[in-house]
């Protein structure tokens, strides 16, 4: 019975692919859907694809270990959602529509044009390393998912979730990956919000009304809410603004995409806070899947199961499709000695594709990785590499291409060598202490930049060229 909802559930999804497939004829349809994806898709993929597996095992069962540090975090990316909206979306949809650019790392590198050379491979880099990492994680959701539902084996069950994400990733590219998260982001909606009214009807009181004081410390609320940091340099969620059909339905799709995310988050939290029993000293990830195998028939259940492959494959497909899109059109053509034509670029794109979910099928392997950690250091990677580069160069006119390197190197540094201090960072998470970083090397490069420029211009007499009333720059 269970397996009915699964096979309906990749039915629909089969035939979205098919129809994205007919639609893409070129690189620009591949990877962005040229640029016509309307309000409504663009939030709600936006919002399945940032919070995939994630929302249905991880944040679930952070609240049935730290009911406090869930809700701190919950609060922390809502309020990152709609910062995102608000303060990149629109931005973004104009400028990289102004310079032709295709992927975040042509981006910057327009933007940048006096550090192209090294931004170009450096975005790419980043986004193939900690993509590789986001992705395993997405895997090892789904590998949970089969073992339990099928008890087939771990390996198998990462095989057989990486090639249903390959299959319609594959061939349709941009579109499907788009449409498919926006019915997936719905499928995700209705059963988060059926099972927490039911969990908290059926729970008993004492798990209901657990109180969650463990994260409300100054240390983990700051971890907590930094999470909110990240989403600046989410490529693809920033891939989603770039492929709107106008600039001006970035309003639309905010209010969107912050109503879903409010009722994904809120649901997720109440999960796992009344469904902690069910756990019993197990793994706290499988909650979700513990609740839902507990309390439905088997024909529900089935549906309600593949809520989590939604979840899973919304993100999967999103950064598989946005790391081959940094492979194949920002590193590729750095060894290529000639242009590739449409059809050439085509093919690498999808090779591209092929080789990422391979890769990330081997680190996801490993049976004791854990979607909430896997997630939490690649969000971390994204948010302090790209993201303060990505808003100085919106909001920053004058802002250089050395500044922005300098930045990305930072907030990456920071990250990797923050958990190594003692008490493991002290107990702070690593993006906040290095979004800031790089934020702070960002602008106070510039800064110094400016004043070499000022002290250049003195004239011998030690008088400034700036005629007089006019500020210094």
């Amino acid at each position: 019975m269970i397996e009915f909802g699964f096979v309906l559930y990749l039915a629909i999804i089969a035939a979205i692919g098919w129809q994205a497939w007919r639609r893409t004829a070129t690189i620009a349809d591949y990877l962005l859907g040229g640029r016509r994806i309307g309000a409504g898709v663009a939030a709600l993929s936006a919002g399945a694809s940032d919070m995939s597996g994630w929302l249905l095992l991880g944040l679930p069962g952070l609240a049935v270990l730290a009911p406090g540090n869930a809700l701190w975090t919950a609060v922390g990316l809502l309020i990152g959602t709609w910062c995102n909206w608000r303060f990149v979306a629109r931005p973004l949809r104009v400028a990289s529509a102004a310079v032709g650019a295709l992927t975040l790392p042509d981006f910057l590198a327009l933007r940048f044009p006096d550090r192209a050379r090294i931004l170009r491979p450096l975005t790419a880099l980043v986004i193939v390393g900690f993509f590789l990492l986001y992705t395993s994680a997405g895997l090892v959701a789904g590998a949970k998912l089969f073992n339990t539902v099928f008890g087939m084996s771990y390996a198998l069950a990462v095989a057989c979730g990486t090639l249903v994400i390959l299959l319609y990733t594959l061939f349709g590219g941009f579109l499907a990956v788009a449409w498919t998260d926006a019915f997936q982001a719905a499928l995700m909606s209705v059963a988060l919000l059926l099972v927490s009214i039911t969990l908290s009807v059926n729970a008993a009181p004492s798990a209901v009304s657990m109180p969650a004081v463990d994260g409300f410390g100054l240390i983990a609320t700051v971890s907590a809410l930094a999470w909110g940091l990240g989403y600046f340099g989410q490529p693809h969620i920033l891939a989603r603004f770039m492929a709107l059909d106008r600039a001006e339905s970035a309003g639309t799709a905010r209010r969107i995409a912050v109503g879903w995310s409010a009722l994904g988050l809120s649901t997720a939290v109440v999960i796992g806070i009344a469904g902690a029993p069910l756990v019993a000293g197990g793994d706290a990830e499988r909650v979700f899947i513990l609740a839902v195998d507990a309390l439905f028939s088997p024909w529900l259940a089935g549906f309600l199961l593949a809520a989590i492959l939604a979840a899973i494959m919304s993100t999967a497909d999103s950064q598989l499709l946005v790391t081959a899109a940094a492979l194949a059109e920002d590193l590729l053509p750095l060894l290529r000695r000639r242009s590739a034509d449409e059809r050439e670029r085509l093919r690498d794109g999808r090779g591209a594709v092929l080789v990422v979910g391979l890769l990330a099928a081997l680190l996801a392997l490993d049976p004791q990785a854990g979607v909430f950690e896997l997630v939490a250091r690649a969000w971390a990677g994204f948010g302090a590499t790209l993201g303060p580069a990505l808003l100085v160069a919106l909001y920053r006119p004058r802002a250089s291409g050395t500044a922005a390197v300098a930045g990305m190197v930072t907030g990456a540094a920071v990250v990797l060598i923050w958990p190594s201090l003692p008490a493991a960072g002290f107990g702070l998470y690593e993006l906040a202490p290095a979004f800031c970083a790089a934020l702070i090397v960002n602008l106070g490069m510039d800064r110094f930049r400016f004043a070499l420029r000022r002290a250049a211009s003195t004239s011998a007499e030690g008088r400034p060229i700036n005629p007089p009333g006019r500020p210094a720059e």
